[in-house]
Order: structure tokens, then sequence, then C-alpha cells
């Protein structure tokens, strides 16, 4: 039997849902897309469209794959974020909206024809980074990661978009060898999960992303509190701070931020309404009052 772009839909989120996927309608929209090199306009205006037996295989394939619980970003090898298409695979966190947060404050932050020096620190994909200097064409980024693997896919979004004239990528344990005050704003997205959560977590991210950007330690802060200090370090004064936590750490960073020395420390919420983006600044230089 040949099927149609419409029945490759409707049989594929059937699947997906008897198979416990949490999103089975978006995602078999998304396989019978990639699957059938389908647009979404193609599934509304020209529903009956016969598969061809190689499409047919192809969506059987990545619909055996999400039914194991394995990432639609990982099978397609690219995801969206921001207004950037991202190449992604097991090397790397895929991007995720709530991360979007850190982008849309730092744009806000930041005019679009202003020089600035950003620091990504635990880069990844490149998401953050590369989200902001398409969008700000007179700024400058460095990323770092300790994961040559992870970088190899940075190197590749960066080049992609056209911007690896623009970003530097290093491997490096966060800001080890970086100098003081070299930065208008650093972004991060470090691992904040409880080493004993991590078993609980959904199978897309326990068995198919890499533990290093997940796993934080007993309480899930180890990053923070030897980031908080580094991060003050490498920004210049004024510089801002822009650091993604844990839905549940809206109490626990901030203090860590304070005692390091940021100024202005806040917490940003998601679109989902939890805590999720630590902000804060460096002192700028000589401002009246202040001790120095």
């Amino acid at each position: 039997m040949t099927l149609t772009l419409v029945q490759a839909w409707t049989t594929t989120r059937d699947r997906l849902k008897s198979a416990g996927v949490d999103s089975p309608v978006i995602d078999a929209r998304l396989l019978v897309e990639a699957a059938a090199s389908a647009t979404r306009a193609d599934l509304l205006t020209d529903p009956y469209r016969p598969l061809t037996p190689d499409q047919a295989a192809t969506l059987d394939d990545y619909v055996e794959r999400r039914a194991r619980r394995e990432p639609v970003s990982h099978i397609l090898g690219r995801k969206g974020f921001w207004k950037i298409m991202l190449g992604v695979n097991s090397h790397v966190l895929t991007p995720r909206p709530e991360t979007e947060v850190v982008v849309d404050h730092a744009l806000r932050a930041f005019e679009e024809h202003q020089a600035f020096d950003m620091l990504d620190l635990g880069v990844g994909s490149g998401a953050i980074v590369l989200a902001i200097l398409a969008e700000r064409p007179a700024a400058r980024g460095l990323g770092v990661d300790v994961s040559e693997e992870a970088l190899a896919v940075a190197r590749e979004n960066a080049a992609n978009l056209d911007l690896n004239n623009r970003v530097a990528l290093l491997r490096g344990d966060w800001t080890a060898g970086l100098q003081d005050e070299g930065f208008d704003l650093v972004t991060a997205n470090p691992p904040y999960i409880p080493s004993r959560d991590i078993e609980t977590l959904a199978p897309e991210v326990r068995d198919h992303e890499p533990r290093l950007a997940l796993d934080g330690g007993e309480d899930g802060l180890d990053a923070y509190r030897l980031l908080a200090p580094e991060i003050l370090r490498v920004l210049k004064p004024g510089g801002l701070l822009l650091v993604e936590i844990g839905f549940d750490q809206g109490e626990s960073v901030p203090p860590l931020f304070h005692a390091a020395g940021a100024q202005a420390v806040g917490v940003l919420k998601d679109l989902s309404d939890r805590d999720r983006v630590v902000i804060g600044r460096k002192k700028a230089l000589g401002n009246p009052g202040m001790s120095h």
C-alpha cells in the first residue's frame, strides 16, 4: 500500500503516541516532512501526495528510532533555535526553547550595531553565541568547551551560518587561561542537574545527551561555585552576565554571584514562568559614592 502524506502523518503520530513519546503530533510532522522532503505547507495543500518506497522506508527507520526515544534532533541532525538552524548530534545538548531567554535578554542589552565582545562558556552546539552574533553584526564571540566533539559541531554550525569570521572556538576548562576584563557579555548554560537525578530524566536526555553537559554534582551547583568568581573576573567593568539555571535554583544560585561581587543580580523567567536565567553586572568603574 502506498502511503500518502496525511496517512504517513497519522500513522506516525499513533505509533509515537503508543510508544509514550510526549509530543507525538509535532514529532510526527517533523519526521514525515524530513523523510518525504515535504514542507508544512505540503501537508496542508497536498495531503494525498504519495511517498516513494524509499521515503516510506526512511520514515519507518525514523519512527523506530523515535519510538526507542532517540531525540528528533539526533534523528534529523538539526534543531531550530531562536532564528537559526543548528546541526546537532549526541555530543552536544539539543538546544531548548528555555535557553532562548539568554539570547532574548542579550539582544535587549546590546543595540543592533553596537560593537561588543562576548564569551560563551560550555558552548556546545554554539546555539547561544551564534544566535546572538547572527543579529549583532558588529559583535565578536569566543566559545569555550571542554569537549572537542562539541567544538566540531559548533565550528560546522558557525561556518554554515557564515559566522566563522566573528567567532573563535577554543577547547578549554571554562575560563582557564582567559585574561581579566576581556568581555562585555558572558553567557553560560552549565550542567546543573544533581547527579542523583540524572537517572530520573526522560530517556531522550538520559540516554542520548552528553552526561558531561548535564551532571552538576551532588547538589547541582558545582559549576556555579566555580564560575561565579571566574565570570566576574573576565567581565569588563559594567559587563553583563546571563547564566542559565535549573527551574528550582532561583534561590540557590544568585547568592553565589552576589558573593563574587556581582551587582543588580536577578532571576529571569522562561515562557513557562519558571526561574531560568541569573542576570547580573560587574560594577562599573568610577561609580560615585562606591568604595574602590
